[in-house]
């Protein structure tokens, strides 16, 4: 049985609060009172906790869930090695290169194939490694149907989840998460989930696994309290069991490698938990942009909805950026992106709708990547008209448009899928082959 019935779609409830130390219980008293784990839990549950930091990591930073479930997560058959080509941990051999990128929307299956969202997963790039807890992962997911009784685990780093086509439904230890695009979900470190869909038809996105740390929401600075992405936007499942005696298949990702167990109970038993460890979703829509109000194009970390850090203040393993409808209203002023090269590695993605720099070309479920020091910018028919645009009325952007970028100071690295020209748009180097010298040395003031 399940604690509650899955209602229609939009019906389910949430905790909202980031960071914040929230309880759920399915059943009343499910949660041991003034303690973590008595002798005898209520129900006959047992006591389990998850950590996501180490035991010693100051309090303002320590990460912890309490689960309360009808079996422990250790009871379970050996581990054997499965297969999938696609998937990548380690990327000291991957491919680098300088060039500047750009992916054509990112294939659908086909109909006839059944595809779920962990066959469906492909590593495009990233830097570093799991073993050594450093670096950061790209991959893009597409899929067509439902886990069922199959959960996935990921021992190597926090997953961000970003769709871009089709809606789903993330059934978590915590509870259930539904998830549509314009919105993003974490599922962290060591929470088993799994990934069904409530109607026919493909889905698509893009995800970012960091190695080392966990997202955060951005200091503020000079802003003040208020802005960006609020806290209280934030949603975490209630919790939502299941007391099923059917056989699941556990998938556990350890160092890049995927390893089945089998289970015989749904792994999605916690009846009721408590911490600060739990996945979450976020609607972008609820994003407080701000820009200059006088001239000049701002940077774009200010459009920054999470970001996991380094150990160099201010310097990001990831920056999650986004680039949301708003006002455009700085004067005399160039208000596409400005021209650009960045210690930085750029990869982009695009959800919905036309991005204001390069309005043809890269196209909704694709991608680009600018990698460190890659000269970057609007393509030239936007310079072109943005430089040449006469007064400077007020403009609202497109409600319907909505890119993104994962942010890195690491060097992304690629794999051979990611460079498979069938992918690849090849004339993606042409948007600047237009761009003319305007020098005038007899130029007045």
């Amino acid at each position: 049985m399940a604690a509650e019935a899955k209602t229609k779609k939009g019906s389910l409830k949430y905790l909202s609060g980031f960071g914040a130390e929230l309880a759920s219980e399915a059943l009343p008293h499910a949660l041991p009172k003034g303690q973590n784990n008595p002798k005898k839990c209520p129900y006959g549950l047992y006591a389990e906790q998850l950590s996501g930091t180490s035991f010693t990591t100051p309090r303002v930073h320590n990460q912890k869930i309490w689960f309360y479930r009808i079996i422990p997560s250790c009871k379970h058959s050996q581990y054997k090695k499965i297969e999938h080509r696609y998937i990548v941990a380690d990327f000291s051999k991957q491919i680098a290169t300088p060039e500047r990128l750009r992916w054509k929307p990112f294939p659908l299956p086909k109909e006839e194939e059944q595809v779920n969202f962990l066959d469906g997963l492909r590593t495009l790039g990233g830097s570093g490694s799991a073993e050594t807890k450093t670096g950061f992962a790209v991959h893009i997911y597409s899929f067509n149907a439902s886990m069922k009784n199959k959960a996935f685990v990921n021992s190597d780093g926090d997953l961000l989840i970003v769709p871009q086509l089709g809606d789903m439904v993330i059934t978590t230890e915590c509870g259930l998460i539904e998830l549509k695009p314009g919105e993003l979900a974490v599922i962290q470190r060591g929470h088993k989930f799994k990934v069904d869909i409530p109607s026919k038809g493909n889905r698509r996105g893009y995800v970012c696994e960091v190695f080392d740390g966990h997202y955060i929401l951005p200091d503020l600075g000079p802003i003040g309290a208020n802005g960006l992405a609020n806290p209280r936007d934030f949603l975490h499942p209630v919790a939502h069991y299941e007391d099923e005696e059917k056989q699941h298949t556990l998938i556990q990702k350890f160092l890049g490698d995927l390893y089945t167990a089998e289970l015989e109970r749904s792994p999605f038993d916690v009846v009721a938990w408590h911490g600060n460890y739990v996945p979450y979703k976020y609607d972008m829509r609820w994003f407080v942009a701000v820009n200059s109000v006088t001239v000049d194009h701002m940077d774009p970390s200010i459009f920054t909805v999470l970001t996991c850090q380094t150990t160099s203040p201010g310097v990001a393993a990831v920056d999650f950026v986004i680039f949301p409808p708003r006002m455009a209203v700085q004067k005399n002023t160039f208000r596409p992106p400005y021209y650009h090269r960045n210690c930085m590695s750029e990869f982009m993605g695009n959800i919905m709708g036309q991005y204001d720099a390069k309005p043809e070309g890269f196209q909704p479920g694709g991608a680009s990547l600018h990698s460190i020091m890659a000269g970057h910018g609007p393509d030239a028919p936007t310079f072109e008209k943005c430089s040449e645009e006469k007064g400077d009325p007020p403009v609202q952007m497109p409600e319907d448009a909505l890119a993104f970028m994962f942010e890195s100071t690491y060097c992304m690295r690629l794999t051979k899928w990611a460079l498979n020209e069938a992918l690849l748009d090849k004339d993606y180097i042409n948007c600047w082959s237009g761009l003319k010298s305007k020098f005038n040395p007899k130029w007045k003031p």
